[in-house]
């Protein structure tokens, strides 16, 4: 999944129980082992995302995807608050077509919901490769909680999160 910086998508959901790890890095693009510089470009068609591995026997993939709506903005088209550009546009990979009409109905079911007044333009598309990111980007909100960009972005989703999902962190 992708929505926005993948500092932001990996610190929420690595803190779901059932979640078994997070993989930040690159999706849906063209070039061979892209490189951040190269992601940052927005030339290089890809998103940066993450890579969630889940126990479907302690979360559903219909629950990770209700705290991944509430983890971003939806309804902006390639971007997420100060983060411009097609590499921070809102996305879907999904696996298979189980995950496809999951996910189909889920981004229905929020569209209708009225919690917002723009439309959500989620894009919803089959996976065709990742790329982990440079070793520098795992973790980067634990290993960096004092870093402006953590405190100011990624703290309050965190909040937000245990908020939300209180029943859903890991303990």
């Amino acid at each position: 999944m992708a929505g926005g910086c993948f500092w932001c998508t990996e610190a929420v959901f690595k803190r779901l129980k059932g979640v078994i790890s997070v993989m930040p890095g690159y999706a849906g693009g063209s070039v061979p082992n892209p490189t951040y510089e190269q992601v940052s470009t927005g030339d290089t068609g890809y998103a940066e995302a993450t890579q969630t591995t889940f126990d479907p026997a302690v979360i559903s993939y219909a629950t990770i995807l209700d705290v991944f709506w509430a983890a971003h903005d939806p309804t902006t088209l390639n971007r997420q608050g100060n983060d411009v550009g097609t590499q921070y546009r809102s996305v879907i990979f999904y696996h298979d077509e189980k995950q496809k009409k999951i996910a189909e109905e889920s981004k229905k079911q929020l569209a209708e919901s009225g919690k917002y007044k723009s439309p959500v333009v989620t894009e919803i598309t089959e996976f065709t490769n990742f790329y982990p990111a440079e070793k520098e980007h795992l973790d980067f909100y634990d290993r960096n909680r004092e870093y402006g960009y953590c405190r100011l972005v990624i703290d309050p989703k965190i909040q937000k999160f245990y908020k939300d999902f209180k029943g859903l962190v890991k303990g």
